[in-house]
């Protein structure tokens, strides 16, 4: 049985340079309810669906952490999160190990099922993804 099943996407986070205007558009006009602020982190969670879209603003905790923001230079994708069908965090590790994947961080996190362990890897080319244990 493979170790990593990914059943679907569990949340995105965009860097935002204005909070405001990207809270109007997703909430707003696409109709993405708010459904956790972490105002300490600089994080605003919204749902969409059985998903979340999360905004961090460039002057926050977390935004200003990740370098340039959006525009031709910099990119407004802080990473994407996995949702995993089973969580064996000593199979996981081990096989991450084992194909060369350092572990960047890892601990509780809030994603769209609630909060739960995960670990942050990064792919070839340097983006982050988060593989996240499924709640319930």
């Amino acid at each position: 049985m493979a170790v990593i099943v990914a059943t679907g996407l569990d949340h995105v986070v965009l860097r935002v340079a204005d909070l405001d205007r990207a809270m109007h558009f997703y909430r707003d006009i696409l109709g993405c309810p708010v459904d956790k602020i972490q105002a300490d982190l600089g994080l605003w969670q919204l749902r969409a669906g059985s998903a979340l879209i999360d905004l961090i603003p460039l002057d926050g905790r977390l935004g200003s952490a990740g370098g340039a923001g959006p525009g031709a230079e910099g990119h407004n994708l802080d990473h994407f999160c996995l949702r995993l069908a089973s969580w064996d965090e000593k199979a996981l590790r081990e096989h991450l190990a084992a194909h060369g994947i350092a572990i960047v961080e890892s601990g509780p996190r809030y994603g769209a099922e609630g909060t739960g362990p995960s670990i942050y890897v990064k792919d070839p080319d340097g983006t982050t993804v988060e593989l996240k244990a499924p709640i319930g």
